[in-house]
């Protein structure tokens, strides 16, 4: 009997890989709801049962979708970035780059924060309650048309200073304990948004870029040593960390996911989520998830088999080589299972021009 099964199981080590689950899975959920077009306001001038929506663009809410050209060029266009950091990390050392990323980060993060804030806000007091408040606008004129480029609730203008703390904070803090739940902040905000902002126009598309970064991954994860060096020495919040200890110590060290193994396939799920929402009519209440559960379900049996792998042979392993599959496995098994794999596959997800009508036409 080998000296580790008489010691019995690290539950220290346990302990954070169930964190960074739990966080990752989180972060997901939160922002796939994000996701969520906007509520629609009902026509005054419409008694029918069967009621036109408009919709209400606020708070800089962004309509454009990810294409499948889009998801073409995402894995060569992430090569590029991911391999100009190496040599920049190989050649001119991290002491630079890790400062200039570190500011870019911290001043994008006040807006990531900002957002993640006023969204929970808005959440909190709901709807009406959030639409009482004044508005504000940020406007352009262009071919004698107003272009609103940014507008936001009074609500918003009050939680701005504290967003900007936990980017002051990972500036100025020593301690790494603080550096590292600022840094956590920061990587949770950046996750949330970018659900809420990126999102793919259809299944196809999102096949397409899990399958596109399932190869990318494998190739600079194994084939190089590429994707462990830059995650190693740049020192940003661009990875979920947790600590290896049940009383949150650091002492020996942290378990990380890097954020890109959150967004991707969190953007694919996302889409689930609006896919069972379009489904459902635009409810207001509760409604069948169906896509939604399959594809959390798959996240984490594939974010499991990715620990227990890298667990297992001590090597750092690429998470989408388990999550794409494992993602994309769950909507062609469920649209397989409820006989409407076809209907799924040709569904775009794009903005509403028209009401709940229009929706019914495009399925």
């Amino acid at each position: 009997m080998s000296e580790q099964i008489l010691q019995g199981p690290d539950w220290d080590l346990l302990s954070s890989y169930a964190g960074l689950l739990t966080l990752a899975v989180s972060c997901i959920y939160a922002g796939s709801f994000g996701s969520l077009p906007g509520p629609k306001k009902l026509k005054d001038d419409d008694s029918n049962a069967d009621k036109e929506y408009e919709d209400e663009e606020e708070d800089g809410d962004i309509t454009e979708r990810m294409s499948s050209e889009d998801a073409y060029l995402f894995p060569i266009l992430g090569s590029v970035v991911l391999f100009s950091l190496y040599l920049v990390v190989k050649f001119l050392g991290t002491e630079w780059i890790n400062l200039l990323l570190g500011w870019y980060f911290s001043l994008a993060g006040v807006g990531a924060v900002w957002k993640s804030l006023t969204s929970c806000v808005r959440s909190i007091v709901g709807e009406r309650a959030w639409k009482a408040f004044d508005r504000f606008e940020l406007t352009q004129k262009s071919k004698g048309r107003s272009e609103v480029l940014l507008s936001w609730r009074t609500p918003s203008v009050a939680l701005l200073p504290f967003s900007a703390a936990p980017s002051i904070v990972y500036r100025l803090a020593e301690s790494k304990s603080v550096l590292t739940l600022m840094a956590n902040t920061l990587a949770i905000a950046f996750c949330f948004t970018s659900l809420t902002l990126l999102k793919l126009d259809s299944f196809k598309t999102g096949s397409i870029l899990l399958g596109g970064l399932f190869l990318y991954d494998i190739w600079w994860v194994f084939g190089t040593e590429v994707m462990v060096k830059v995650a190693t020495s740049l020192d940003v919040p661009i990875k979920l960390l947790w600590p290896k200890s049940l009383l949150f110590s650091g002492e020996r060290g942290y378990t990380m996911l890097g954020l890109g193994d959150v967004v991707i396939p969190g953007v694919f799920i996302a889409l689930a989520l609006r896919y069972d929402f379009v489904k459902a009519g635009r409810p207001r209440t509760s409604y069948a998830k169906p896509y939604f559960t399959a594809a959390i379900i798959a996240y984490v049996l594939g974010l499991t088999t990715t620990m227990v792998v890298m667990h297992t042979f001590k090597a750092a392993q690429p998470a989408l080589l388990y999550l794409s599959p494992a993602c994309v496995l769950s909507f062609v098994f469920t649209g397989l299972a409820r006989g409407e794999l076809q209907t799924a596959w040709a569904w775009s997800d794009e903005p509403e021009e028209g009401g709940r009508d229009d929706q019914r036409k495009k399925e």
